[in-house]
C-alpha cells in the first residue's frame, strides 16, 4: 500500500475535525509571521543598536522583538495543544471502528490471529495511522507554510544568496526518497515483533499454573527472547537507517549554510551588504532548514506508517460470515420453536453438519450429545447466527434466521459458553453483563434459580464482591452457577447451553441442570450422559436416526 493509498483509505474519518484542522494551519502561519517578524527586528537591532553601541537604539526594536514572541508562543501554544487534541480524536474514533468491526466477526476469526497480535493493532498500529494521516498533515502544511514565508523574506533581504539556498531542497528529497524503503521494510518487521512479543507474554501469564507445573519457565523464556530478538534486529537497523538520514542531512546543511556565510563575508568586504543582514539571513536559513528537514523526515514517517496501514486494513477487511437482511422480518412476541430442517453446514472442507434435522418445542428441554467434533457446538453456533448454514434452514417460530436482524435475533437466544467468563467487576456487574439495567431483586432472582445465592450472600462483600479474570476468588462450580445466574437473567425464550458441567462434580451438575426454568426452550449440549435423565428428548448426533440419513438419533423418549 503506497502512502497515498493509506492516506486516501482513512482520510474520510477526518470528517468532522477539518475545521480544527484549519484553525491548526491558522495558528502555524500566525506563528511563521512572527518568527520572521522577529528575525527581521533582530536584523534591525544589530544594525542600529549593536554595531552603533546605542543603547537608545536598543528599546524600541527589543520591545517589538518581546512582544512578538510572547504573541507567537501563545499562538504557538494554542495550535499545538489544538493540533494534539485533534489527532487524539481520530486515534479514539478510528479505534472505536476497527473495534466494532473486529466484535461483528465470527469467533472463528480471532483462532487466526493471536491475541497480543489484536492488540498491538488495535494500538500501536492505530497510533501510528495518525501519525500519517493527522500530523503529518498538519506537519506538511505547517512546513510548507513556514518555508513560504522564510523563503520570501530571504529573497526579500537577498535574492542571489537565497537562490543559492534552495540547491540543497532536492538532495533533501533525494535523501529521503533513497532512505524510505529499507525505514518502511523494518517498520513493518517491528510492528509484527511488537505484536508478537505482547502475545507470549499474554500466553505465557495466562497460562502461569501451567508453565510452572510442567516447569516450562525457561521454554517461555527462551521463547520471549526470540520473538524479542527479532523486534531488536527490526528497531535497531531502522533506527540506523534513520538516524543515518539525520546525519546525511545535518552534513548537506552545514555545507550549504557555511556557502552561505563565505559569500556573505565577501558581500560584506565590498560593502555591498551590512552585518545585520547577513545574521539576519543565516538566520532565516535556520528557520528554513528544519522545514526542509522535517518535510523529509515527514514522507519516511509516513512510509513507516503504511506498515500499520496494511496490517489495520488486513482487520478492517475480514468481512462478517452473516449480515443483516435488507428488509428484517420483526418477531413481535417469540415462543421459542426452533427448528433445523436439513441443515448442513461445511467447515474448512470440512462436513460438520449433513442433513441434519431438529425441532425443539417452547418450553421443551433437549440434550444434545455425541462424540467430539460430531456438530454439537456447531449447532449453537448456527442458531446465534456465528455462521449460516450451506444447506437447508434454521428458523424460530417458524421465520427463517436469515429473515432476522443479528441483533434482535440474540436478543431473544442466550448462549452459555463452554468457557467460563469472568469479568472484571464485581459479582453484580457479572450477572447483569447481559442486563445491565436489571433490578437488585432480579439479579437475586437469577442468582437463587442458578443456586447461586448462598454463596454469595455468605461473601464478606456479597453482590459486591469484586472478581478478575487473572484472579478469581470463588471456585469453579461457584463460577459455574455465576455464569449461569448471567444467562438466567437475560429471561430470553431461547437458552443454549454449552457443556455447562464440565470440571463439576456429579451432584453439583446435577443441581446446576435441575435449576433450569422449565419454561424456557432450552438445548443442553453435553458429554455427560448422566444429564439425560433430566431431558424431554436426547439427540446424538453422529448415530442416525433409524430409517433415516439425517444426523441426530432417539437416546431417550420421542423422535429425532
Amino acid at each position: 500500500m503506497t502512502i497515498r493509498q493509506a492516506f486516501a483509505r482513512f482520510w474520510p474519518l477526518t470528517r468532522g475535525d477539518r475545521w480544527w484542522y484549519a484553525l491548526v494551519c491558522c495558528c502555524v502561519i500566525a506563528a511563521a509571521v512572527c518568527e520572521t517578524v522577529a528575525i527581521l527586528l533582530f536584523g534591525n537591532l544589530t544594525d542600529h543598536a549593536l554595531e552603533q553601541g546605542s543603547l537608545r537604539a536598543f528599546w524600541h526594536p527589543a520591545t517589538a522583538w518581546l512582544v512578538v514572541a510572547v504573541v507567537g508562543a501563545i499562538i504557538g501554544y494554542l495550535g499545538n495543544s489544538l493540533a494534539f487534541w485533534s489527532g487524539e480524536r481520530f486515534v479514539r474514533r478510528l479505534r472505536a471502528q476497527v473495534f466494532r468491526h473486529v466484535e461483528g466477526l465470527p469467533p472463528d476469526f480471532f483462532q487466526r490471529y493471536r491475541r497480543g497480535d489484536l492488540v498491538e493493532r488495535l494500538s500501536g498500529d492505530v497510533e501510528a495511522i495518525e501519525q500519517l494521516v493527522v500530523s503529518s498533515t498538519i506537519g506538511v502544511l505547517s512546513a510548507v507554510f513556514r518555508v513560504v514565508l522564510f523563503s520570501a523574506a530571504a529573497f526579500w533581504l537577498r535574492w542571489d544568496l537565497a537562490l543559492l539556498t534552495f540547491v540543497l531542497a532536492p538532495l533533501l528529497w533525494l535523501a529521503a526518497k533513497v532512505f524510505s524503503g529499507p525505514i518502511r521494510r523494518f517498520a513493518r518487521s517491528e510492528r509484527v515483533a511488537d505484536g508478537a512479543i505482547t502475545s507470549v507474554l499474554e500466553e505465557s501469564l495466562g497460562a502461569i499454573e501451567l508453565t510452572q507445573a510442567y516447569n516450562r519457565a525457561s521454554a517461555e523464556e527462551q521463547r520471549l527472547d526470540r520473538e524479542a530478538v527479532a523486534w531488536l534486529w527490526a528497531s535497531v537497523n531502522g533506527a540506523r537507517r534513520s538516524e543515518l538520514y539525520e546525519q546525511v542531512v545535518e552534513v548537506l546543511e552545514t555545507l550549504c549554510v557555511l556557502g552561505v556565510i563565505g559569500l556573505g563575508v565577501w558581500e560584506i568586504s565590498y560593502g555591498r551588504m551590512t552585518l545585520g543582514a547577513l545574521l539576519s539571513f543565516a538566520a532565516f536559513l535556520g528557520y528554513l532548514y528544519p522545514p526542509l528537514r522535517s518535510l523529509g523526515e515527514l514522507n519516511l514517517t509516513a512510509t513507516a506508517a503504511t506498515a500499520a496501514t496494511e496490517r489495520l486494513d488486513e482487520l478492517l477487511t475480514a468481512a462478517p460470515t452473516v449480515g443483516d437482511p435488507e428488509h428484517p422480518v420483526e418477531l413481535a412476541h417469540v415462543r421459542g420453536r426452533v427448528e433445523f430442517d436439513r441443515v448442513g453446514f461445511r467447515y474448512r472442507d470440512m462436513d460438520v453438519l449433513s442433513d441434519f434435522g431438529l425441532t425443539v418445542e417452547p418450553g421443551e428441554f433437549v440434550v444434545v450429545t455425541g462424540p467430539s467434533g460430531s456438530g454439537k457446538s456447531t449447532v449453537a453456533k448456527l442458531l446465534l447466527r456465528f455462521h449460516d448454514p450451506s444447506a437447508g434452514e434454521i428458523r424460530l417460530d417458524g421465520v427463517p434466521l436469515t429473515s432476522l436482524e443479528v441483533r434482535r435475533l440474540r436478543e431473544h437466544i442466550t448462549l452459555l459458553p463452554q468457557q467460563t467468563h469472568v469479568l472484571p467487576g464485581t459479582i453484580r456487574t457479572n450477572i447483569t453483563y447481559g442486563r445491565p439495567d436489571a433490578t437488585t431483586a432480579e439479579v437475586i432472582e437469577a442468582a437463587r434459580s442458578a443456586n447461586a445465592h448462598t454463596f454469595i450472600t455468605a461473601l464478606p462483600d456479597g453482590y459486591d464482591t469484586p472478581l478478575s479474570p487473572s484472579s478469581p476468588t470463588l471456585s469453579g462450580g461457584q463460577l459455574k452457577r455465576l455464569t449461569l445466574a448471567r444467562a438466567l437473567l437475560r429471561n430470553t425464550p431461547v437458552l443454549i447451553l454449552d457443556e455447562p458441567t464440565t470440571g463439576l462434580d456429579a451432584p453439583t451438575a446435577h443441581n446446576l441442570v435441575q435449576s433450569l426454568p422449565p419454561t424456557r426452550t432450552t438445548i443442553l449440549i453435553t458429554h455427560d450422559p448422566t444429564l439425560h435423565q433430566h431431558a424431554d428428548r436426547v439427540i446424538n448426533l453422529g448415530v442416525p436416526a433409524e430409517g433415516s440419513s439425517r444426523q441426530g438419533a432417539v437416546a431417550v423418549g420421542g423422535e429425532g
